[in-house]
């Protein structure tokens, strides 16, 4: 068992969570009891996620994608309610971490990421230097990374530009980070792995030859909050478990 209090003070430290300048809160958004026991993960803290974590019988639900972001009216009506009024029901503790788990070296959306594509970040770039860039542990080619990231996603993802040059330097960003293409390609990379793409980032990899895969925002982001409830639950020897909410975005 753990104390909330001590999940909560040893996150901040860990993730540096007070060292970004992010879209929403980080840290505990919503109190529940004061002791952990069980903690459930998963990417956001949708109805689903939350109805999972009651009928798991969590004590704290820890997640990439909080309820409160910047531009929000502050009200607590429809489907905030319903999110927030079930928590607080069942007493459940949420914890939400955004940019610092996209950023954490070790237990990141990033890092992880990149563990699964066999590539180790040795720079960073982009705002905030959230994007990661490295060079693959062994010879990769493009058609060897999109198969690694379709098992990975599930999905087949999705590839615009490449003019068939080796893969010497992999960029990449989870989540939404399509903007940092131009970045990627500043610091040298020959592709950029995000989750999602926007209509200019077409245009970018065919006039550049570099090549810009998007594999899904919520499949790019399944890897850092299971790596770090695993990792709590050592730390704390509490329970944990992750909890896959389907998302085909």
């Amino acid at each position: 068992m753990a104390q909330r209090s001590d999940v909560d003070v040893y996150l901040s430290a860990l993730l540096q969570s007070t060292g970004f300048k992010d879209y929403g809160p980080n840290g505990l958004q919503i109190e529940g009891r004061p002791q952990v026991r069980r903690l459930v993960s998963g990417v956001t803290a949708s109805l689903a996620l939350i109805d999972a974590a009651i009928e798991a019988e969590a004590d704290a639900v820890l997640v990439h994608h909080g309820l409160f972001w910047r531009g929000h009216d502050g009200c607590i009506t429809g489907w905030l309610k319903q999110r927030v009024q079930r928590l607080l029901a069942h007493d459940i503790n949420l914890l939400a971490y955004h940019l610092p788990l996209d950023a954490h070296p070790q237990f990141g959306n990033n890092a992880q990421l990149g563990l699964r594509m066999g590539v180790s970040a040795d720079a960073r770039f982009g705002e905030q230097s959230l994007g990661f860039i490295g060079t693959p542990e062994a010879p990769l080619t493009t058609r060897d990374l999109l198969e690694r990231l379709a098992r990975m996603s599930g999905r087949t993802p999705s590839i615009i530009g490449g003019d068939a040059r080796p893969l010497r330097r992999i960029a990449w960003c989870t989540g939404g980070a399509q903007s940092y293409f131009e970045a990627a390609i500043a610091a040298g990379a020959d592709v950029f792995v995000t989750g999602e793409m926007s209509e200019p980032q077409v245009h970018l990899a065919r006039e550049t030859g570099v090549a810009f895969i998007a594999c899904g925002h919520h499949a790019s982001e399944r890897y850092g909050v299971q790596a770090l409830g695993e990792h709590l639950a050592g730390q704390f020897g509490i329970e944990h478990r992750y909890i896959e909410i389907d998302n085909p975005a």
